[in-house]
Parts: structure tokens; C-alpha cells; sequence
């Protein structure tokens, strides 16, 4: 073949390279590549932002507080407040100022946070306390005195996990997925309103001087995963309208933080105090090297390490992962009485109830151990979601 030739049909072979690609190119379809981020972080770091959104959207003036302070300029006609955090921390003196504000017209909504304690009296929840409401396990119910139950309630009925709130000129009720673990007992007969599901009572209402008072007994159902399921965001709507609301997702500020506030003077010389201490501290760190420990300190540090390598190699792994798992246990008894005695998947809602965290992150750490050996990394992970647990505690 001469050159000339050979040169024609490198030619023919790339024309027909450029035909073949250019028909495979017509034949794609354009795509996209879509990356999931995940919530933003103010949606990570306030968990009923949705409900802020949604109050606002249906034309209620809604603003989230940090304190109990902002009672001091919030007042009581015309007002929700719905006190969403945990409330541990609150002082009687917060609890009747809290009260009071309510009797003066306000509508004050809070969540049912200790179980009643027969033996004791009472069940160390402030408002729950004075208000004479009490919660209970539902499964520790007697069927003959479980509570107020409506009228409807029927055996075969639709739906019988959800709490139904039946209201007056409407054929179908609202249905919410409260937590049917608790239940809420009205002991002095002051509720005119309530919400059941087919076991226990989720939702208390009762007069208050010239307000009103809601007790709920879990907050979950407007947290930004929930509040877009049955009628829970109607609900939130319900409660609030005709008011401004003001949703209060820290009960108690920080007392390091209000005393600054409130003593701007003393803040200023504390700060300078700090810096002082942080420019010594900094200067001697630059000054003459430090002896180095002395013979018995380095020899304990070696027998505790070598100590914590002989155990492990000794017991094992699941050992050392059960004695951590029982630990968590003794704590959960201290703060929950009867917690050994109750189904593994109720000590693990009470865990959640306890210590605030996901049903994920409690089921990780107590959850049956694998009978294989755990590789580093499992094990390391393992024992983190183990000491957070514990240390939730």
C-alpha cells in the first residue's frame, strides 16, 4: 500500500471515530450529582426551629427565649409560654414566679419530667408537684384505675397507639404520636380537658387563677423530625393560637453568664484578673524546664497502664464491655428505681428519658455484644459510646 493510500484511510477511520462518538454523545442523558450535607447547623442546634417556622407561617408571633428572664418583660394577657427544655435546674423561687404568671392570664404549657415516687410522696418535679399531677409508667397501670379515659374509647377502634383529642362540632379527632410509655394522672381532679391514647393520658389542661395550664408528657412530637407527622404541628398550632408564644429551650441560663450580666463592673475585673493569670501562666511556661517525675510517679503510671493491658488481655474485651454496660445500669437504678426490672427495650426509652440522647445512641452502646472478637477500632468506638452513656448520666 502506497503512502498516499494509507494516508486516505487514516483519514476514512478518524471521520469515522468523530461519527461514532458524536452519535454516542446524542444518545446521553444530562445528569446531575446530588450531595446530601445534612441539616444546617441551626437546624442541628435548635431542634424545634421548624416549629418556630411553622407558628410564624400560620400568622402567630413566635420568639424563642434563653431564661426564665424574659418574664420580666413578657406579660401574662395574651401570652404562651412553652417551656420545652429541661427544667432540673429550676428553683421554687423560678417555679412560683412562673405560676404566678400564669395566674395573671398567661397560658403556660410545660412537659412532665420525673415519675411520682409512692415512697417519697412526690415525684421532685416542681410544677408537676404543686400542680398535683402525677406520671407514671404506663405498663405499671392497674386496669381499674389507669387514669381518665374519654368517652369513644372502644375496643377495636383505629389507631389505638395514638393519642386522639376529641373537640367539640368536629366527626373525627386529632391523632399524635406521644410516647405511650407515660401517663398522666390528674390526682386532684383539676384537669377540664384531656388527650388519650387506648393506654394512658398524654395531655392535661386545667385553670390556673385567670390563665391556663397544658402539661404534656414528652415534647418529641414538634422537635424538627416529628412535627410534619399525623396532626402534631396542628396541635402546636391549637395550643398557641390567639397569643404571641415564646418557645424557651433552656430553662435555666447559666449562672456564670447571668451574674456577668448583671454585674458589668465585676465582669470587667474578673476579665482582667483572667488575663493576668493567662499572661503568668504563659510566661512560666516559657521559663526553666520542669524536673522530670520522680521514680515512683513513672513506675505507677507503668503499673496502671501495664495494669489496663492484663485486664484486657485477661478478661477480654466483651468483660471489660459488660462491666461498663452494668455500670451504666447501677447509675440508670440510682435516678430510676425499678429500672432492673423492667423489658430491655423500656431501660432503653428510660435511658432516653434520663440522659437526652437518640434511641440510636443508646441502642449502640447497650445493645448485645457479638460474640466474635472486636477489631481495634470497634472496640475503641464501643467503649466512647459507652462512657458518653454513662457520663449522660
Amino acid at each position: 500500500m502506497s503512502r498516499r493510500a494509507g494516508f486516505i484511510l487514516s483519514l476514512v477511520l478518524l471521520l469515522m471515530l468523530g461519527l461514532l462518538a458524536s452519535y454516542l454523545l446524542g444518545k446521553l442523558e444530562p445528569y446531575e450529582d446530588v450531595v446530601e450535607h445534612g441539616p444546617a447547623p441551626e437546624v442541628a442546634s435548635s431542634p424545634y426551629l421548624a416549629a418556630e417556622h411553622f407558628l410564624r407561617k400560620q400568622g402567630l408571633k413566635a420568639q424563642r427565649a434563653e431564661g426564665l428572664k424574659v418574664l420580666d418583660g413578657l406579660p401574662s394577657q395574651g401570652q404562651t409560654l412553652m417551656l420545652l427544655a429541661d427544667r432540673s435546674n429550676m428553683t421554687p423561687r423560678q417555679v412560683e414566679r412562673v405560676l404566678q404568671w400564669t395566674a395573671n392570664g398567661g397560658h403556660l404549657l410545660f412537659i412532665a419530667e420525673r415519675l411520682w415516687d409512692e415512697e417519697e410522696g412526690k415525684s421532685g418535679d416542681l410544677l408537676l408537684d404543686l400542680l398535683g399531677i402525677q406520671q407514671y409508667m404506663s405498663d405499671e397501670l392497674d386496669e381499674e384505675d389507669g387514669g381518665e379515659t374519654e368517652e369513644g374509647h372502644e375496643e377495636g377502634e383505629a389507631y389505638p397507639q395514638l393519642t386522639k383529642l376529641y373537640l367539640e362540632n368536629e366527626d373525627a379527632p386529632a391523632y399524635i404520636a406521644f410516647d405511650t410509655d407515660f401517663h398522666l394522672f390528674d390526682s386532684q381532679n383539676r384537669a377540664h380537658a384531656w388527650a388519650n391514647s387506648d393506654a394512658a393520658t398524654h395531655l392535661l389542661q386545667l385553670y390556673h387563677g385567670d390563665g391556663l395550664i397544658t402539661v404534656l408528657s414528652d415534647p418529641w412530637i414538634w422537635q424538627n423530625r416529628n412535627i410534619n407527622e399525623y396532626d402534631h404541628a396542628w396541635l402546636l398550632w391549637y395550643l398557641g393560637q390567639d397569643s404571641a408564644v415564646t418557645l424557651l429551650y433552656h430553662a435555666e441560663r447559666d449562672a456564670l453568664a447571668s451574674l456577668l450580666l448583671r454585674h458589668f463592673p465585676l465582669a470587667l475585673v474578673l476579665l482582667a484578673l483572667l488575663l493576668v493569670a493567662l499572661l503568668w501562666h504563659v510566661g512560666m511556661r516559657h521559663g526553666p524546664l520542669q524536673a522530670p517525675a520522680s521514680r515512683a510517679r513513672r513506675q505507677l503510671e507503668e503499673h496502671l497502664r501495664g495494669s489496663a493491658d492484663f485486664l484486657l488481655r485477661r478478661s477480654g474485651q466483651h468483660s471489660l464491655l459488660k462491666g461498663l454496660q452494668q455500670d451504666i445500669a447501677r447509675r440508670a437504678r440510682r435516678r430510676y428505681p425499678g429500672f432492673e426490672k423492667l423489658a430491655v427495650a423500656e431501660q432503653w426509652q428510660v435511658l432516653g428519658r434520663l440522659t437526652r440522647l437518640p434511641a440510636k445512641d443508646i441502642s449502640q452502646a447497650m445493645r448485645p455484644l457479638p460474640p466474635q472478637r472486636l477489631s481495634a477500632s470497634d472496640f475503641t468506638r464501643q467503649v466512647a459510646h459507652l462512657q458518653t452513656l454513662r457520663n449522660a448520666l
